[in-house]
């Protein structure tokens, strides 16, 4: 016979509430007050009284001290800053993906401004951009073309992405990575130049033939 199914437990989940006024147990309790001052050890009824004059709450802030400490605060309002900071801070450690543009090195211009825009809004996001041109059949014999459609593709892009490696052939794909710009353009520096080449080629009805081989030097 098979086991039972196990059930869902539908209970909603326990929420830890803070030590806080009435919640807390203690008889003596070590109390700071409001402005940082001392108020010295004394009884947990002594402490909710000041803190009630106050209009203040008595928050525990130290359970393994012996005697406990406990602080007179806004409680609302310190869990609100807890809160934001909590948040700015998560904001601040991004983690850095690698997200994906792909097309074909025949794409025309229209589809190739919206890959544009897909790379800014990654980029700016702070994710890396992985620039993917894929061939098919034939297409393969141009990868030319599409290096020159992906540093075309890095030269429009430069005000948000610095170039993190050069067009490279991957399987049936040519792929380039681009990442978040961490500096100024400098527009002022001049552009890499490209060296030409001549390479001796055989081709059949002809014993030489010339090919012009373009790289960056």
């Amino acid at each position: 016979m098979a086991p039972p199914r196990p059930r869902f437990d539908r209970r909603a989940p326990v929420r830890e509430l803070p030590n806080i006024n009435d919640r807390i147990s203690y008889p003596s309790l070590r109390v700071v007050d409001a402005d940082g001052s001392q108020l010295g050890v004394i009884t947990r009824e002594a402490a909710l009284d000041v803190a009630r004059e106050r209009e203040l709450d008595l928050v525990l802030v130290s359970e393994k001290a012996d005697p406990p400490v406990c602080r007179i605060m806004d409680y609302g309002k310190f869990k609100f800053e807890q809160e934001k900071k909590a948040k700015e801070t998560k904001k601040k450690s991004h983690q850095t993906e690698v997200k994906e543009v792909k097309m074909r090195y025949k794409i025309d211009e229209h589809d190739y401004q919206v890959r544009i825009g897909q790379a800014v809004r990654f980029l700016k996001a702070g994710d890396k951009v992985k620039c993917t041109v894929i061939f098919r059949g034939r297409e393969i014999q141009h990868t030319a073309l599409a290096e020159q459609l992906l540093f075309r593709m890095a030269k429009d892009l430069e005000e948000n992405a610095e170039l993190q490696q050069e067009p490279k052939r991957e399987g049936r794909n040519m792929i380039m990575f681009l990442g978040p710009r961490r500096s100024p353009l400098n527009k002022d520096k001049p552009e890499p130049t490209r060296a030409v080449r001549t390479i001796p080629v055989t081709t059949p009805g002809s014993p030489y033939a010339t090919a012009t081989e373009v790289a960056s030097s």
